[in-house]
């Protein structure tokens, strides 16, 4: 199985294009050692050739240009996007989609929960009519298997978790089980698996067993405090309010990864915030020690037997 880091940011990115945070400011003028980041979305693939994109940033179009692998050679116009997988219907992971227009038709695969977002509040699959056919809603429904033509080596089975709906839904602060899923990810030919959850407010009964036989995760490490908005003086909402489980929690998200046994524990949608950013801060350093990476923009993962 492929994988490609195509943004490993948080909503806004890094720098955050009105933020002038110790991260932000440092990233700017060089004072910090740390990289620029665009906002949370990957790439799967089983043969290297044929992709899967899982969320559509706002920074698609930067991030295809910067992806040699999106490029669809001896074509006139093409891509080698094959589908497209939401995890939610936040902002920051669908607005890419109006992008992607000159490409249409695309196949979005999607929880009924998140299609109706994405026809009311923001309603993105409505405007994209108009583009050759637009959007075409794949459904998915909770814990049963799927495959998408483009890549039929990997099967792929979204977990309800528990997070929250965008602020613009209906549902925000009481989502339904099929407003936030993460991907659980096989390699029919390999055997090898991911899970990825770009969001994830509380581990439960229901996505435990996945994260537990996953060989590699691939998850939300948007802040390092629940209140780190607030002590950082750019917000009021708590990591828990946004729908993501902090780091260095007593329960919080490295104590999960600990007592996980996956070959390769990596976090993505890192808020610019955070002080894992910065590469040489003692909470990065930390997460070193204990064997748990930072995602990047480009970064390629090859799982294999």
């Amino acid at each position: 199985m492929f994988i490609k880091v195509l943004g490993s940011a948080a909503g806004g990115g890094f720098p955050q294009w009105n933020c002038n945070c110790a991260n932000c400011q440092g990233v700017r003028d060089g004072t910090i050692q740390a990289s620029a980041r665009t906002q949370s979305s990957i790439i799967l693939s089983d043969d290297g050739e044929n992709w899967v994109l899982c969320n559509a940033s706002p920074d698609i179009s930067q991030q295809i240009a910067h992806t040699p692998e999106l490029i669809k050679k001896g074509v006139l116009r093409g891509t080698a996007i094959g589908a497209i997988i939401l995890t939610d219907s936040q902002i920051d992971h669908t607005t890419g989609l109006l992008s992607l227009r000159e490409g249409c038709p695309h196949q979005v695969w999607c929880t009924p929960e998140v299609h109706d977002d994405l026809t009311s509040g923001f309603p993105v699959f409505t405007m994209l009519k108009h583009w050759n056919g637009g959007l075409q809603h794949r459904p998915i429904a909770p814990l049963a298997p799927f495959s998408v033509d483009v890549c039929p080596n990997l099967r792929f089975t979204a977990i309800p978790i528990l997070s929250n709906a965008p602020p613009y839904s209906p549902w925000r602060d009481r989502p339904l089980p099929g407003h936030n899923v993460a991907l659980f990810i096989e390699n029919l030919a390999s055997k090898q698996t991911l899970l990825y959850a770009p969001g994830l407010g509380e581990p439960d009964a229901v996505i435990m067993p996945w994260l537990q036989k996953a060989d590699c995760l691939l998850i939300d490490g948007t802040v390092w405090k629940d209140d780190e908005l607030q002590a950082t003086g750019v917000g009021t909402n708590t990591g828990r309010a946004m729908g993501h489980l902090a780091l260095s929690e007593e329960q919080g998200l490295m104590a999960l990864l600990a007592s996980l046994p996956a070959k390769r524990k990596i976090l993505i949608h890192i808020n610019n915030t955070n002080p894992i950013l910065n590469e040489q801060s003692p909470q990065r350093q930390f997460l070193t020690q204990q064997g748990i990476e930072v995602s990047w923009d480009g970064m390629a993962i090859h799982l294999q037997e």
